[in-house]
């Protein structure tokens, strides 16, 4: 009988049942998808019933990303990690978190639903009413399932998706927002302070 040899190459196993596992956090979102987030990127999850700009967290003044429109009521701050101290957010929601472990390759990406391209078009005319003297947009293809859409992209804005949209995904038939943390916190943060 032949001896079976071993691999000696480690990256042939790097998908194993640990490795090929995403741990990730669900953060619910209203008028957009929930987020999808890795939990590895969450320092603290705390009560706040109060909407601000500004958390203080850990004698660090952290700069905050609403998920919810001004209307609603909001009850906890997600603080996430960045590239360095200076460029860590939080994220205002209301509801509860839920830590998933999934599989890499149970994670597909898909375009965004027309609904949320309309919602996120709406925003944008809005804003364009409030910003008419500005000329802070520029045209964009935005790709449905259904069809290519026409758009102006404008500077990043919390009420318009596709100004933080990194990728949407699907996992089990329920549709996440993967958000563009980087361009978030290099857009909330000022260095100049």
């Amino acid at each position: 009988m032949k001896q079976i040899l071993k691999h000696s190459f480690e990256a042939v196993s790097l998908l194993t049942t640990d490795n090929g596992m995403l741990d990730v956090t669900i953060v619910p979102a209203l008028n957009q998808l929930d987020w999808i987030i890795p939990s590895s990127l969450i320092l603290s999850v705390d009560d706040y019933h109060e909407r601000i700009w500004i958390y203080l967290w850990q004698q660090q003044e952290v700069a905050v990303f609403h998920m919810l429109p001004r209307d609603q009521v909001v009850d906890k701050i997600v603080v996430l990690e960045g590239n360095t101290p200076a460029h860590r957010v939080a994220l205002q929601t209301a509801g509860e978190l839920h830590q998933v472990k999934v599989r890499i390759s149970d994670v597909k990406d898909i375009d965004l639903p027309k609904y949320y391209v309309d919602v996120a078009l709406s925003n944008i005319d809005a804003n364009k009413i409030k910003d008419d003297s500005t000329n802070i947009y520029q045209s964009l293809s935005v790709s449905t399932a259904d069809d290519t859409i026409n758009a102006v992209e404008e500077h990043f804005r919390e009420n318009v998706v596709q100004s933080y949209l990194f990728q949407t995904v699907i996992i089990d038939d329920t549709l996440y927002l993967v958000p563009d943390l980087d361009k978030i916190a290099h857009q909330l943060v000022d260095l100049d302070r």
